[in-house]
């Protein structure tokens, strides 16, 4: 469905952001894409969804392709009429709009009115408290809520493919579980193939079905998720899992390097 193939992004024509990655994201499929603060994740999506030229930013190699056209030239409003939503990193809503104005924002390139309705429906069945929260200003949500909002904005377009940006961030560990738990039964349920850029490892793992990790605008792994949750670099430094099988916190470890072979 989505074929990234060797694209190098610059901004401001000297920083060299992301170097010639290429990944793929098959029909109906979950795949995630994980790495450090800084490694290139959020530009790839901005690439993909053609808003680089924002932050002067722009893909200077490569290509990007969705359903066998190329996409990396089209316009943003084109990316989300052939079916690629991206739910932002920090929720991307309008704060001055009420829960139901900001759910409506998603309808904006569909004119089947009636269908869109039966979507309303279906996405207040999958987030049951903006359904009690429809006329209330989005700004006075919760962080969970916002993002619930975010997702479900996403969902009334109708996509093809969901790009979901650090959904799990600043989120209490019960509200992780529960959006994810949504993830799951909007890819099971609708069939939505979903790019997933995300800090927590072990849950991005365990509900995708490949996985591709970047260090320093570069793919240094890939592969299906059961085989990367059992590679030992994985185990330490994403899952924080030590060789003897004890966790650890990366706030007491002063200095780690990845073995060779992940920078080669």
């Amino acid at each position: 469905m989505l074929k990234v193939q060797n694209i190098e992004i610059v901004y401001h024509d000297v920083v060299l952001a992301v170097r010639g990655i290429s990944l793929e994201v098959p029909p109906k499929k979950m795949v995630a894409l994980l790495g450090s603060n800084g490694a290139g994740k959020s530009t790839t999506l901005k690439a993909i969804s053609n808003i680089l030229e924002i932050e002067d930013g722009e893909i200077e190699e490569g290509s990007i392709e969705f359903e066998g056209q190329r996409i990396d030239h089209a316009g943003p409003e084109a990316v989300v009429r052939k079916g690629i939503l991206q739910v932002p990193e920090g929720r991307g809503i309008f704060d001055d709009l009420t829960v139901l104005e900001n759910l409506k924002m998603g309808c904006f390139t569909r004119t089947d009115s009636g269908a869109a309705r039966s979507d309303l429906e279906a996405v207040l069945g999958y987030f049951p408290v903006l359904r009690d929260r429809q006329t209330q200003t989005a700004g006075y949500l919760s962080g969970g809520e916002q993002q619930m909002l975010a997702i479900g904005r996403a969902l009334l377009a109708r996509p093809k493919l969901l790009m979901m940006d650090e959904p799990s961030l600043g989120l209490a560990p019960l509200i992780i579980q529960e959006i994810f738990r949504i993830i799951r039964q909007i890819r099971e349920k609708e069939g939505t193939a979903i790019l997933l850029v995300e800090q927590n490892a072990q849950i991005a793992l365990s509900i995708s079905d490949t996985g591709y990790i970047m260090e320093n605008g570069k793919i240094v792994l890939d592969g299906p998720c059961g085989k990367l949750m059992q590679n030992e670099d994985v185990k330490e430094f994403y899952l924080g899992f030590t060789e003897v099988g004890t966790k650890k916190s990366y706030r007491d470890v002063k200095h780690y390097k990845r073995r060779k072979r992940w920078l080669s």
